[in-house]
């Protein structure tokens, strides 16, 4: 019978550095003679002086080990694969050692000569903080503690809500209220028990990034805010760690590995964040579920290289993916020496106020206009004010949740709109959080409208704090 015989990576200097070595046998024991009378250095290591298997040599034939099958006089079939396995591999105190469910549960990483023992030793010593539990955090976790990584921090302090179910495929209908991280932990501890997770369930800051970041090898960023990303670039800099990075936004996404001892930080390629409202979240500009799903699969393929050293990491490039042409593109990134964080003299040397740095703290220094709560605005209507609600969302908005008496004309047909609006009434201008609005309310302003006011925390506070009975998205 034709067959191959894996050799494990601390043999293979006795191989000429072959991974698989094919012979033809009958049987186990004659395949290990073949093996050997090719490679004589390797008897003294695979037998004992009376010719035995060593004890800590475990052989399996596919996924079955032979010592339930006949040992080495188990018949061999065409084209099977036989492995050695060292159990302890011939390494020192605190070497990963694996046990038979994990021969067998990483027998395909094993099969791989760019990871093979000695890349999944590295997973299972190796530690990784994901940042943010969402559409990216989700599949980046499910695959990394899959492929075995032995330590996973989690970061999130948020609940699931029924608009996560559309691409965070952790949770379900029953986690609807429940916190992500538990949710997350229990999940991804179900899934392989032999990875350790910890949950940091709090919100990423500058008082805690770097006390928390200091516990790992490699940060997943999966943020989906400006101040975090900053956050989370400035403290792997400064810790000399690489962070792993992906964005989403409708149908297009991003992957980069930032890691300044190697070549740029996010810093390098954006030096400043873009002026808040002009860039919408994903609850405002929407998201094609399955997006993050491979956006957040591609960051735990740069993790799992980062780890073991397989293959090219996407130090210096940017991989940019187009979910409606389905193509990929490549960009090249260079250090900024002038980055203030990472070049040649650098300004930022901890933490900041990345909140007032990304303009998100002080929003009304940005669009200043005035503004009415949700609860002056229930007063009005109650009192019979002469006002003018001027919903400006998109349509698919408006069908979710309106109130009854909005004027609804969406931003992008306003400009054409515009003597609709009656400017001897109060005008209150809408969106969903109210920072559309802001810039809504600012430009209307500029027109001539005196008497306008931009509604705070927009449709979504009035159904948290006046109308329940109105669908929250």
């Amino acid at each position: 019978m034709n067959v191959k015989v894996r050799i494990p990576s601390p043999l293979r200097r006795f191989t000429a550095e072959q991974t698989w070595v094919a012979v033809s046998a009958q049987t186990v024991g004659e395949a290990m003679e073949a093996v050997v009378d090719q490679f004589e250095d390797l008897s003294q290591h695979l037998y004992d002086t009376h010719g035995e298997l060593r004890r800590f040599i475990n052989i399996y034939v596919g996924e079955e080990d032979i010592r339930q099958q006949g040992g080495l006089d188990r018949p061999l079939k065409e084209n099977d694969e036989i492995m050695i396995i060292p159990a302890i591999a011939g390494g020192t105190a605190g070497e990963a050692i694996f046990d038979r469910e994990e021969y067998i549960r990483y027998s395909r990483h094993f099969s791989l000569p760019e990871i093979g023992l000695e890349g999944q030793r590295r997973l299972k010593q190796a530690s990784v903080l994901i940042v943010g539990m969402g559409g990216l955090g989700n599949p980046a976790s499910l695959y990394l503690a899959a492929a075995g990584v032995g330590r996973i921090g989690l970061v999130d302090f948020d609940v699931v809500d029924l608009s996560n179910l559309q691409r965070q495929i952790l949770y379900t209908l029953k986690d609807v209220g429940e916190s992500k991280i538990k949710i997350a932990k229990e999940r991804l501890e179900s899934l392989n028990h032999k990875v350790e997770i910890t949950a940091h369930e709090e919100a990423l800051s500058s008082a805690n990034a770097e006390r928390i970041f200091a516990n790992y090898d490699i940060i997943v960023d999966g943020t989906d805010n400006f101040p975090t990303r900053y956050l989370v670039n400035d403290v792997c800099v400064f810790q000399g760690k690489p962070s792993i990075y992906g964005s989403i936004f409708r149908f297009d996404g991003q992957v980069a590995v930032f890691y300044a001892r190697e070549g740029p930080c996010y810093r390098c390629l954006y030096a400043d964040p873009p002026p808040p409202g002009l860039v919408p979240s994903c609850a405002e500009g929407g998201v094609l579920g399955v997006l993050p799903g491979i956006i957040g699969s591609l960051q735990a393929i740069e993790t799992i290289k980062q780890i073991t050293g397989a293959g090219e990491p996407l130090i210096g490039r940017l991989l940019l993916f187009d979910a409606l042409s389905m193509t990929f593109h490549q960009v090249s990134i260079s250090s900024d020496p002038n980055c203030s964080v990472c070049g040649d003299s650098p300004t930022i040397t901890k933490p900041i106020d990345y909140e007032r740095f990304c303009g998100v703290s002080g929003m009304e220094e940005t669009v200043s206009v005035p503004e009415m709560s949700v609860q002056e605005l229930k007063g009005k209507l109650e009192n019979g004010s002469n006002l003018l609600i001027l919903d400006i969302r998109d349509p698919w908005e408006w069908e979710i949740a309106h109130l009854d008496k909005a004027l609804f004309i969406p931003m992008n047909s306003l400009v054409s709109r515009l003597d609709e609006i009656d400017p001897s009434k109060e005008i209150v201008v809408h969106c969903h959080t109210g920072i559309r609005s802001a810039n809504v309310s600012n430009y209307l302003i500029k027109q001539g409208y005196t008497n306008v006011k931009n509604l705070r925390g927009g449709i979504k506070a009035w159904t948290s704090e006046v109308d329940p009975r109105l669908m929250q998205y």
